[in-house]
């Protein structure tokens, strides 16, 4: 097929299943109930346990059962903690009891929590009591009593109690393939993070799509070190996984040794990891001992992935590649190039979009289609749009237009192929390691800093992290500049330590528009130009 203008029309495919979280899992226990469906891949081998499907779906019945003994369906429950094999048994029992999962990073600070929990009015949240020498039992405690709609808190010490209150005769309630199902937190550029409501058929068939052009004959297995919290997580590995009734090994995080080690152990035929992640896994000692032939295709994307990084990883563990594109509003991912697309496409495009999704490129100020090849807005429109933002509909409306079309936000280009290519962002978010940052969140922090007059956060080019994030200060006393490393502690008091800023420039003036506004391109160039250059950190200011 050959296109003459930045339109593709929705591919054909097996179909769009009419499918919740339930369905699919019940599904998988009804074909291999015996086959292992999830291991909880605990960096000490003894601590480590694993479940057949037919034993996940019953842990997954009784505690939504014990869920709807204190929830109603549609309630939203919380999960702030890191990934666990019991963070998807409890994903999957509030889409089972018709509930609503709102994932949070367990790194987020007091203003971060209490902003998704007063947003996303959850009723619940079950949480790890520290995280990486954090408190967050303390953190949680110090703004619950402004937390009105907040009634049930349940630490990991009382999950194994919680799971078992459930009445084994209450029913399970009838769930709708386009019911809500889970609320991920992603960018905003005028505040905190807006909350994308999306549905099981959504999330669902996107994963189930990704998982087939990763090709996925024979027996899967997926280590996944993507946090739960995050898309790629808590949905396009898991539920790709499930789909194929494969086996999936949740790490409590991303360390390259344990990876290497569970992809030998467990047979891994796929994962998804962002640029930064395979950087430490091919720079690891531990690579040249294990044997990853069973490695079937590396699924990456969140940002740049080089040519180069491609090339490596298809020669040094000898398996496929294939790069994701897309966004939280539409489930995750949108476009994807094929395990056959050459290293070329594999990292100047980001592929051709999934079956059953239109996308076109408009032009951002008439909103006319633009030619093969020219750049502007991409769009799409079909079954993976979100329901909305929670309680946002003003920004719902700006995000979703009245013929059903999803502006992403994303500039690209379109080829005569339709394969796509990202050339900016509307939006000034900085994706650093794969993961999303909202500029405006960090600005308010160092905005109340008494010492700093104007502050702007930008993403700065960075070959290992795609991303750094640099402020730009403008201080009360130009002429005594506040001192970074007391920055960064300000910042580090405030919010989670990989949102504070690692570049510090000071300028004596802002670029700005007639109106005033502060035009964050102008600093850009200034940056990339030599004009402004950073200010060198001590050792001692940078932890």
């Amino acid at each position: 097929m050959t296109f003459t203008q930045s339109l593709w029309p929705a591919s054909r495919s097996s179909g769009v299943r009419d499918l919740t979280l339930g369905d699919l899992l019940r599904q998988a226990a009804a074909a291999a109930p015996d086959r292992v469906a999830l291991v909880d891949g605990d960096p000490g081998p003894a601590q480590r346990r694993a479940w057949t499907y037919r034993e996940l779906l019953d842990d997954v019945e009784a505690v939504a059962r014990a869920l709807l003994a204190q929830f109603v369906p549609g309630e939203r429950i919380a999960v702030w903690a890191p990934n666990s094999a019991d963070w998807v048994i409890l994903q999957q029992a509030i889409a089972m009891a018709g509930m609503v999962v709102v994932g949070i990073n367990p790194a987020y600070r007091a203003d971060e929590l209490g902003y998704i929990l007063r947003q996303s009015r959850a009723a619940g949240v079950f949480f790890r009591e520290s995280y990486r020498g954090t408190d967050l039992e303390r953190i949680l405690g110090e703004i619950a009593d402004d937390l009105p709609e907040l009634r049930t808190v349940v630490p990991t010490r009382d999950w194994q109690k919680f799971r078992t209150t459930g009445d084994p005769a209450t029913p399970l309630p009838v769930v709708s393939p386009t019911d809500p199902v889970q609320i991920q937190y992603t960018s905003g550029t005028t505040g905190f993070p807006k909350g994308a409501v999306l549905h099981h058929k959504g999330i669902v068939n996107e994963a189930t799509f990704v998982f087939e052009r990763a090709g996925r004959s024979g027996s899967v297995v997926c280590v996944n070190a993507m946090p739960m919290y995050h898309i790629g997580g808590g949905g396009v590995t898991e539920l790709g996984t499930f789909a194929a009734h494969g086996t999936y090994v949740v790490l409590p995080e991303f360390e390259p040794g344990l990876v290497l080690e569970t992809l030998e152990t467990y047979r891994g035929t796929h994962s998804l990891m962002v640029p930064t992640m395979l950087i430490a896994l091919l720079g690891h000692p531990d690579l040249a001992t294990r044997d990853l032939s069973s490695l079937h295709t590396i699924m990456s994307g969140a940002a740049t992935v080089p040519q180069a990084l491609v090339e490596n990883v298809i020669a040094r563990l000898g398996c496929r590649f294939t790069i994701l594109f897309g966004q939280s509003e539409m489930h995750g991912v949108i476009s994807q190039t094929r395990i056959t697309d050459d290293p070329v496409d594999q990292a100047g495009t980001v592929g051709q979009p999934l079956p059953e999704l239109e996308v076109k490129i408009v032009d951002q100020l008439d909103g006319e289609i633009v030619p093969i090849g020219a750049q502007g807005e991409i769009c799409c429109r079909g079954y993976q749009n979100m329901l909305g933002y929670s309680d946002m509909p003003a920004e719902t409306a700006a995000t979703i237009d009245a013929e059903g079309w999803l502006h992403m936000g994303d500039l690209g280009t379109m080829d005569d192929r339709g394969f796509l290519r990202i050339t900016g962002r509307l939006k000034d978010m900085i994706i650093r390691g794969g993961l999303n940052i909202y500029p405006r969140e960090i600005e308010d922090v160092l905005f109340r800093h008494p010492a700093i007059a104007e502050v702007v956060v930008i993403g700065v080019p960075d070959e290992k992290w795609g991303e750094q994030i640099g402020a730009v200060v403008r201080a009360e006393n130009p002429a005594d500049p506040p001192d970074v490393g007391a920055l960064k502690a300000w910042c580090r008091e405030r919010i989670a330590a990989h949102k504070t800023p690692s570049l510090w420039y000071f300028t004596t003036e802002l670029p700005t528009t007639p109106s005033g506004k502060i035009q964050k391109f102008r600093i850009q160039d200034q940056i990339a130009s030599g004009v402004l250059t950073a200010v060198a950190v001590s050792e001692s200011s940078s932890r």
